[in-house]
């Protein structure tokens, strides 16, 4: 689970801007919208926050800064990397430019919680840490840091990490993160943290929605269709079954198909050959026939079809208790299934594994203390000098009985758009 999130110098964040998951004390919606921490020291943590602002202000970019860490800790070790090294600092101020950008995080591994983080600078990783918490008071595991005076990294490794920690910080290029290099050379101790980057962390940034694929892979499973149709049903778009047919290509085409109209494109990947997919929706209606009226994805609603090619991956996050950072949840959808879909993450019984939830939006509705505790709701908005600044709502101490929707449009908690009276 994540517990909290620093970036500090990247894209529009100039100053360190701090993420938190962290309930407080307050009682409202208590069992539905928070999940006891199971560690000392922490209280209950959140199952969503929605994070509001103007166009341009910095919201995606605060999912960016968490990909960003995300993919540098899944690839940066690669013998061919990726992708380049990239740094990424607030160009607005020329003093930054060639500082560290900075990034850090705090999550929890069943009942382990950790604190990760590294600097880099334009040409290379400043520093980099990792503290483990077993018990109330944590271990620094190891920590690097630069020293240009040498030109040289010092190293700090606890006695508790076990495994060749010479070989791997010799190992470890100066644009690669140590983390990403130990795994590579097979360290098991480090595993989970690396595997919590890579299999519980999902962001999905940009006007994009998730890959059919994984929709496909459910209904391919002996109950799939089982617990895909009822969540389609739930959202009350009257549909009363799902029915595949897949054409298989020849083995040996050169080339990758491009699906027609009624089409999807699956790719087997055990024996690198392609489906072309059709998916027709039956409905709660009867022709003149006594039967019931099918329709083809494609001549479905455009929010019909994103919830259909989305619901794999959001079953697949909550069955999974993963964390989802998504850019503008409400694409193509209506306010009532954006509703029902945060609805899932509060449910205990739809989320027993405590997946958690994190999208920007600006759908005002949204702003409801029925649906959101005051500690759920974040701002994003940028200062004179077009740097984002980050801030919860519970820095302005809304009442209970507070219209959220009404004070945000009169300009109270700010993250409005500037707009021209003339």
């Amino acid at each position: 689970m994540l517990i909290e999130f620093t970036v500090e110098n990247f894209r529009s964040f100039r100053l360190a801007q701090t993420f938190s998951m962290v309930a407080s004390a307050s009682t409202e919606h208590v069992v539905s919208n928070t999940f006891p921490s199971d560690i000392k020291g922490f209280g209950n943590f959140l199952r969503t926050a929605a994070v509001y602002g103007p166009n341009a202000a910095g919201k995606t970019n605060l999912l960016r800064a968490l990909q960003f860490m995300q993919s540098l800790v899944i690839n940066s070790a690669a013998t061919t990397p990726v992708a380049p090294y990239l740094h990424l600092p607030f160009i607005f101020a020329r003093s930054n430019r060639r500082k560290p950008s900075k990034f850090s995080i705090t999550f929890a591994h069943g009942p382990v919680w950790y604190e990760y983080g590294f600097s880099m600078g334009p040409e290379r990783i400043e520093s980099e840490w990792l503290i483990e918490h077993v018990h109330a008071r944590g271990r620094t595991i190891f920590e690097r840091t630069y020293l240009s005076e040498k030109k040289d990294y010092e190293w700090n490794f606890s006695p508790s990490l076990k495994g060749q920690k010479a070989v791997w910080s010799e190992a470890t290029r100066p644009t690669a993160l140590f983390l990403s290099t130990a795994i590579q050379l097979n360290s098991k101790q480090l595993q989970p943290i690396y595997e919590w980057f890579q299999k519980r962390l999902v962001v999905v940034t940009g006007v994009t929605t998730f890959n059919a694929g994984l929709t496909l892979q459910l209904l391919a499973e002996p109950d799939g269709k089982a617990r895909l149709l009822p969540f389609l049903q739930e959202a009350d778009l009257g549909i009363s079954d799902i029915r595949i047919t897949r054409e298989q290509l020849p083995a040996g085409v050169g080339y990758v198909p491009v699906p027609g109209p009624n089409q999807i494109l699956e790719h087997d990947q055990a024996t690198n050959t392609f489906n072309l997919v059709k998916v027709t929706l039956s409905h709660n209606v009867v022709d003149e026939k006594g039967k019931q009226v099918g329709l083809d994805l494609s001549e479905e609603s455009s929010g019909t079809q994103v919830l259909f090619r989305n619901a794999g991956a959001w079953l697949n996050v909550i069955a999974n208790g993963e964390v989802l950072l998504l850019d503008e949840i409400d694409t193509s959808l209506h306010p009532l299934l954006t509703k029902f879909l945060i609805q899932r993450f509060h449910s205990r019984s739809c989320n027993p594994k405590n997946a958690q939830l994190i999208f920007t939006t600006h759908n005002t509705s949204l702003l409801d203390q029925m649906l959101f505790r005051r500690d759920q709701i974040w701002f994003v908005e940028k200062d004179r000098s077009l740097a984002s600044k980050l801030y919860p709502l519970t820095d302005f101490k809304p009442r209970k009985d507070e219209d959220l929707e009404s004070w945000y449009m009169r300009g109270r908690y700010g993250a409005l758009p500037l707009l021209s009276e003339t």
